[in-house]
Order: structure tokens, then C-alpha cells, then sequence
């Protein structure tokens, strides 16, 4: 199964599906991503913050595949957004999963109300990865329009991709379409609404007409508008299912059905970015 890959601003390809494994505990994450690389999965999407890299290390090293047929994105820790400290999080993210590089890494959060709110100073820090080579690619998540412009107005390199919380009760559209007009491709987390829209009477008509289930039609909407989805589950028949997406087009106007679905910043479920405070105590 051929999944297709979008390039990056930076020339670069990623895979537009790959497997999440946030939320999978640290001792379970080796087996889980074993299980979706057999699967035909090619790209990782882990953190610092997930506190499990190592086990994604380890399932890749023990699956045979050659390195760079394995796209692995992480994740800056909230604690370490100085320069200096930046620098040695991301040795230690090379050194728990056993490569010499990272093909994505981002910075989790702006947190925009730590810091003396420089996180230019932290995303000038991962112009240095990029230049050794050491991340093949750079990029940002949760940043909102005056974050990304800051950016663009206080550095020369414009972010590969930006991950924010995108799903059809929050279609997140000013940062997506900023990110449209600027080059920065749109990575969805929460795709799903952690499982809130799948009950949703337009996508269980979407799904019914185009006999896939819920979950499929969501993920193919996705996919569809262009953004980059790593949906995340511990079920293989789920593993499987959610990446048999590519038999089926949805009609522009199931597309526009789903997107009614939005309901702004009320749709929201995870944390806000112009707030969000919270650094690990570890």
C-alpha cells in the first residue's frame, strides 16, 4: 500500500498518514509501533513529553527496515526552551531513539507566557539541527498567526510544518490558512475529537454512503484537505483499519458536510496556545 507523502517546504517528503503514539504508555510503545510498521506504516509521531521515544527507537531498530525508510518526528519538552537546554534535549531524544537524526522535530508549544515569550530564540536553536543535519526538518506546534508571524518577521527560515488540533468541530481555519498562504504544511492532532464526532449524524451518513466506518471518513477528510494525520490506537483491527483509506474519495459535497461541522473555538478540546503553561516536573 503506497500512502502518499506531501513535500515540505524545505524539499523534504513526509508521509501524509503515519501512527501517534501519544498516550501509549512507555512499556507498551515498542509493541505498539512494531505492530504498525508491520502493519505498512512509515511515519512516527512521537515527543519528549510522551516520555516513550525509546520504545519507538527500539521498534523501529527491531523491525529490519533501513532507517530512512522510517520517518520518526519528535517533539521539544515544554522545560527546554532555552538554547542551551534546547541542545541537550535533542541529544537525548537521538540518544532514546538510537539514530543519528530526527526527520521532523518541533517545538511543542509556543508558550508564549513563559520565557519572557522568546520562542524565537528556542526556533532559532532548531535552524542549528537543521543546519548539521542532525533534523532533517524543523517545525512548530500549536502556534497561532502571531506566533508564526513573529517567526517569518524575526528569522529567515519559515517552519516545514505547523501540528495543531484540527478535526470537524474545529476546523482551526486562520492557522491553517496561514500556513496555506505561507507554506507551512498542516499536521492534525485530536483528529478525531478523541472520538466526539464519530457519532455524529452527518459523518454516520457520510460513512453509510461510502461504506467505510466513521473513523475512515474522518481520517479520509483529512487527507483530502491536505493535512498530515497520524491517528493513534492500541487495537490492531483499528491499526488496520485506519490506514485502508485510500479506496474511497469522498464528493465535494461530503466534504462540505463534514466541514459545517465546526464550531470555532468552541469545538476546541485540548489546551489553548495563547495559555498554555503547563511544564513537566520531570
Amino acid at each position: 500500500m503506497a500512502i502518499p507523502t506531501i513535500t515540505l517546504n524545505d524539499g523534504h517528503e513526509i508521509p501524509q498518514l503515519g501512527f501517534g503514539v501519544f498516550q501509549i504508555p512507555p512499556e507498551e510503545t515498542a509493541d505498539a509501533v512494531a505492530q504498525a510498521l508491520e502493519i505498512g506504516y512509515r511515519h512516527i509521531d512521537t515527543a519528549q513529553m510522551y516520555r516513550n521515544e525509546r520504545g519507538v527507537g527500539d521498534a523501529v531498530r527491531a523491525s529490519g527496515l533501513d532507517r530512512g525508510d522510517v520517518y520518526l518526528t519528535s517533539k521539544l519538552n515544554n522545560g527546554y526552551h532555552r538554547p542551551d537546554d534546547a541542545r541537550r534535549a535533542f541529544e537525548g531524544t537521538l540518544t532514546e531513539l538510537g539514530t543519528d537524526h530526527v526527520d521532523l522535530f518541533l517545538i511543542h508549544w509556543p508558550l508564549p507566557t513563559l520565557y519572557d515569550g522568546d520562542f524565537v530564540s528556542t526556533w532559532r536553536t532548531l535552524g542549528e539541527f537543521a543546519a548539521d543535519g542532525r533534523a532533517r526538518s524543523i517545525g512548530v506546534s500549536n502556534f497561532q498567526v502571531p506566533h508564526l508571524q513573529r517567526l517569518l518577521d524575526e528569522t529567515d527560515v519559515v517552519p516545514a510544518v505547523n501540528q495543531i488540533e484540527l478535526h470537524p468541530y474545529f476546523l482551526n481555519s486562520a492557522v491553517r490558512d496561514f500556513g496555506e498562504q505561507h507554506g507551512i504544511a498542516t499536521e492534525a492532532w485530536s483528529p478525531i475529537a478523541q472520538g466526539k464526532v464519530l457519532d455524529d449524524p452527518a459523518i454516520v451518513a457520510v460513512a453509510e454512503a461510502v461504506g467505510k466506518t466513521p473513523a475512515q471518513v474522518v481520517l479520509r477528510w483529512h487527507l483530502q484537505r491536505g493535512s498530515i494525520v497520524f491517528p493513534k490506537s492500541v487495537t490492531r483491527s483499528r491499526v488496520v483499519e485506519n490506514i485502508e483509506l485510500f479506496d474511497v474519495e469522498l464528493s465535494p459535497e461530503q466534504m462540505a458536510a463534514i466541514a459545517a461541522l465546526d464550531q470555532g473555538d468552541g469545538g476546541r478540546i485540548g489546551g489553548h496556545p495563547d495559555t498554555m503553561d503547563w511544564v513537566p516536573a520531570w
